[in-house]
């Protein structure tokens, strides 16, 4: 009898022993998961006094604080995951744009060797008389187009590229200016044209940025895309 208790006590110990070898030899974790909490909750009643219970509604809130810290950490989780993919998805998208054009706000006008230059006039208030300047790089006025009266609004335009003896200019950048009677004033307007983007970068809380001749510009800040 005496043998077989000793031999069962042996048995038992070389099995404590493998469980710890396998325990140490696993890679641990240090987040808590359920089964800690339990286990927890297990050796707290063990040592509790029998005279004093643990109170149910003690226990209750234990419970119901860990299953919330457990739901916050899985929830920060899937945010990560979540602000990943929208990374990604943003990234995919701002690739899209390099070669297109954007409606920027702008004094000048790109004019290539065939396609038209175009633009918009932010128009406020009505006006009257409103004429669109073109001078080249040398300050030169060769073209005025003569837009007449326009309620408010966004007005686009469209250039030829000729001057004002119908002969076709040169590729380059142009100054663009238009003015016009508001009221008893005669005002300048606020201009834009459409930019080619050249490149596009990912900027963490400012999203998307292109980049154009004319600088940096928040995609959000961006009129139209053509």
């Amino acid at each position: 009898m005496s043998n077989d208790i000793n031999t069962a006590s042996s048995s038992y110990i070389d099995s404590l022993r493998g469980q710890d070898k396998q325990v140490t030899n696993e890679k641990k974790s240090d987040a808590l998961t359920q089964e800690d909490f339990f286990s927890l909750l297990t050796q707290q009643l063990s040592f509790q006094d029998p005279s004093k219970p643990a109170d149910n509604d003690q226990m209750i809130a234990q419970m119901t604080n860990f299953t919330m810290a457990e739901g916050i950490s899985n929830l920060n989780s899937k945010f990560e995951s979540l602000a990943a993919s929208m990374t990604s998805n943003s990234a995919l998208q701002a690739s899209t744009l390099v070669g297109k054009k954007a409606l920027v706000e702008s004094d000048t006008l790109d004019l290539n060797s065939s396609d038209d230059a175009s633009g918009m006039i932010a128009v406020e208030n009505p006006v009257k008389d409103l004429k669109l300047s073109i001078t080249d790089a040398s300050g030169q006025l060769v073209r005025t187009i003569e837009l007449g009266d326009k309620p408010a609004g966004g007005l686009r335009f469209n250039w030829d590229g000729k001057n004002d003896a119908g002969e076709r200019l040169p590729p380059g950048e142009y100054n663009i200016k238009a003015e016009g009677s508001m009221g008893e004033e005669f005002t300048s307007l606020p201009m834009a044209s459409y930019k080619n983007i050249d490149s596009v970068n990912i900027n963490g809380a400012n999203g998307i940025i292109i980049n154009t001749k004319e600088g940096a510009v928040k995609l959000s800040d961006v009129a139209e895309i053509a």
